[in-house]
């Protein structure tokens, strides 16, 4: 460190610093987008020069510097940073002390997992606060201190690269930015290098005769730096335009874990029927006041669907619907729909970590006592529309709600539409019974829409509603996987509900060129834009969204209306003509005489030895002593092999159908697990399965999860489904296994830690 105090010279270095973190501090503008980051942003830069310039003129050591330091950002902090908790706007409270030192730490990853700008929410701005300042001081004490200054210009840089690897993925002026950190850093350097230079041959100025050796070395000082800015100047301008560099770039947050995976939670279509039941189809599900005429109530965008469950989109399959993020600030849907409503939710039945929204959300604003917690644990995807509590939300939560109204567009408009370029996950190709009447209903007409429009006109035209829940309704089956939607279109009428009408248009519409997906929510008849809504267990539906290229977005209700179901005439049984059975003959009995003694054989005659015999007992009795050895040996992976299969044994004969899909399901976590594949700690079914990393293992947790959940007890032939899945993955898990790893595999014990043996051993208890 220098020794000498600053002098006028250094306010050369002072403006020139300033110009860096100016630049640097450009490059946080797009995470926040607020006056109080430009507030904040001058107020660290002005303190960190003053804190720096004081250590300098006072000679304070490194230590000291860093204990005033931490004592500006306690004393400014709050009023800069958590403006909401300074006691009249400037002065820190203890709450906002608490928040300002917990934001240092936990800042980071919250401006990662929370949509962009952000502002001045909650603590956010505390690392802004942070890195500017403490970044004014490194730069500002080793710019007037060091020896070497030129490194002062390391932590701007730093500033400048946090910036981009927190800001969005969309890069903003990259080539401006780009070019002028780089031409203020290297002039920064080439400064202290010439002030160095000249402090080098003022000794030998002094010797030499004459002003003609002075003028010299600066003029080829100057020469040198303005070279040194041109080539830097006109190598960023070439790499830029050779290069060009899109808008889009892999940030942080685009790669860490969101705080919401929608994998981890039930779809909402997968328990359609459990407000259909006799004790929630009245059941009050909410009060909406201000909800507009015709307008939906919208629980989840559904766009994933593996052939079994319909479900939200998630960020491991690539799906954008399954990016949720925390909506610090007010969305601009107004691009999105026509009319602003204010809509005020008041949910009395209804539960869960799925938020009920209207439209397209613009911002919402938790009400009551619990008003603060439900803000934290909000979290939405603009892709679908769809918004979350992380805890979950239920009776008593008040919120409203700031959307807007998506233009509306009748199916008959649809006639001319094209499909659009939405991106949406892959999904199960649809059954053959569909796509052989889809051919029908299409047939002769021209254009996708015009197909679209007559395909859900016959949905609508020939299908009829049966929930299947009471005695006087014909037979309909929940669920919505393939064999479901097969059924659908196989027998001489189409019956079922809104779950499977809107799977079955969904896969209609893709077939047809469409994007689509599938929403869940309530379709009440509304009381008036200034009257209570009062939304029931009944109104709960499901439509479909498809993909236009003009219109973006837009809503097709495929559900047929509520009318009588024709009774269906049974069909004539075909006479069979059984085979007469033929009973063969009992077998001959040998003939007794065979048997007996031949009488010339005395009992006196001596036994003639067979030594072939002897030679085959004593083989015997060798290989039965080698075989009592190696069992012995082996015994303890034989008691390990039997605890497997008694423990298989039971989970697969258990009385009921949904523990014996269960027990398929830890059957086969215990083969993953036997097989070295280390799933997350307390991991869900997804997450085990995404350890495993193959599709058959997905579909099979999404298969228990919708058998655990779903209202209605599945199927023996559900468990034996599961059970079979079972033993195809465990032939999938071995074939890239040597031998010698499925033996490892066969007698390991990791399956067995804890009290499983124990529970292994007992016998099952019956079902009385």
């Amino acid at each position: 460190m220098r020794t000498a105090r600053p002098t006028l010279s250094s306010l050369g270095d002072v403006a020139q610093l300033w110009l860096l973190m100016g630049l640097a501090a450009v490059m946080l503008w797009p995470i926040y987008q607020s006056s109080a980051y430009v507030v904040l942003a001058v107020v660290a830069v002005a303190l960190g020069t003053l804190v720096a310039l004081a250590g300098a003129l006072f000679r304070w050591r490194a230590w000291l510097v860093g204990v005033v330091t931490v004592a500006v950002f306690a004393l400014v902090g709050v009023p800069l940073a958590v403006p909401g908790k300074a006691i009249a706007g400037v002065l820190p409270s203890v709450d906002g002390l608490v928040e300002l030192f917990a934001g240092v730490a936990l800042g980071w990853k919250q401006l990662l997992t929370i949509t962009l700008p952000v502002g001045d929410y909650q603590a956010l701005l505390v690392p802004a606060l942070v890195l500017l300042l403490t970044a004014t001081v490194v730069a500002g004490s080793i710019a007037l201190r060091a020896r070497y200054g030129e490194f002062a210009v390391i932590p701007p840089v730093l500033v400048f690269l946090v910036g981009i690897a927190f800001g969005p993925s969309t890069a903003t002026a990259p080539i401006p930015l780009g070019i002028g950190i780089l031409v203020a850093g290297v002039g920064w350097i080439s400064w202290w290098r010439w002030r160095r230079r000249r402090a080098a041959t003022r000794g030998r100025e002094r010797d030499a005769a004459g002003a003609g050796f002075r003028l010299g070395v600066e003029a080829r000082t100057l020469i040198g730096g303005v070279l040194v800015f041109a080539v830097a100047a006109f190598g960023s301008l070439v790499t830029g335009i050779v290069l060009q560099p899109n808008g889009d770039r892999q940030v942080l947050r685009t790669a860490i874990v969101q705080p919401f995976e929608p994998r981890d939670h039930t779809s909402p279509l997968a328990g359609f029927r459990r407000y259909l039941r006799d004790d929630r189809v009245d059941e009050v599900m909410m009060r909406v006041t201000g909800l507009p005429s015709g307008a939906r109530i919208r629980i989840a965008t559904l766009d994933s669907y593996d052939g079994v469950v319909y479900a939200v989109g998630s960020a491991s399959v690539d799906s954008a619907s399954g990016v949720f993020v925390r909506m610090p600030s007010r969305v601009d849907q107004t691009a999105s729909g026509t009319d602003a409503v204010k809509v005020d939710v008041e949910l009395e039945g209804y539960s869960g970590v799925w938020v009920p929204t209207v439209g397209m959300l613009e911002d919402i604003d938790f009400r009551g006592a619990d008003g603060a917690r439900l803000e934290d644990g909000f979290a939405f995807n603009g892709t679908s529309g769809t918004a979350v509590e992380l805890d979950g939300v239920g009776a008593g939560d008040r919120y409203r709600l700031d959307a807007v109204l998506p233009r509306p567009v009748a199916l008959e408009g649809l006639g001319s539409a094209v499909p659009g370029a939405a991106d949406v996950p892959r999904t199960a190709d649809p059954p053959e019974e569909l796509t052989t009447t889809l051919d029908g209903w299409v047939q002769g007409i021209q254009g996708a829409g015009a197909q679209l429009v007559a395909a859900i006109d016959h949905l609508r035209t020939e299908g009829y509603i049966s929930h299947g829940l009471s005695p006087d309704e014909p037979a309909s089956r929940s669920g919505h996987s393939l064999d479901r939607i097969a059924e659908l279109f196989d027998g001489s009428q189409m019956i079922g509900d809104a779950e499977q009408y809107a799977v079955a248009a969904s896969l209609i519409a893709t077939r047809l060129g469409f994007p689509s997906r599938v929403v869940v929510g309530f379709a009440p008849e509304s009381a008036g834009a200034d009257a209570t809504t009062v939304v029931r267990g009944g109104d709960i539906t499901a439509w479909i969204e498809v993909a236009t290229a003009g219109a973006g977005w837009v809503a097709v209700d495929p559900v047929p209306p509520v009318r009588p179901i024709p009774e269906e005439e049974p069909e004539d049984p075909t006479p069979i003509s059984r085979p007469e059975s033929i009973v063969p003959p009992p077998a001959d009995r040998p003939d007794p005489r065979d048997e007996q003694v031949d009488p010339d054989t005395a009992a006196d005659d001596p036994v003639v030895p067979d030594t072939t015999l002897e030679v085959l007992l004593q083989v015997a009795r060798v290989v039965g002593v080698g075989t009592l050895a190696l069992l012995i040996a082996l015994s303890p992976f034989l008691v390990v092999i039997g605890a497997k299969l008694r423990r298989r044994h039971l989970r697969r004969t258990a009385p009921a159908a949904i523990e014996r899909i269960r027990g398929g399901w830890d059957e086969f976590a215990d083969l993953v697990v036997d097989r070295g594949i280390a799933p997350p700690p307390a991991a869900t079914r997804a997450e085990l399965a995404a350890a495993v990393g193959t599709l058959p293992s997905r579909v099979l947790a999404a298969v228990v999860d919708r058998a655990v959940f779903a209202p209605d007890p599945p199927s023996e032939a559900d468990a034996d489904r599961v059970w079979t899945a079972v033993g195809e993955l465990r032939h999938s898990l071995d074939a890239s296994r040597t031998r010698r790893e499925r033996i490892r595999a066969l007698v390991s014990l990791r399956s067995l830690g804890g009290g499983a043996v124990r529970q292994l051993l007992r016998r099952p208890r019956s079902s009385a």
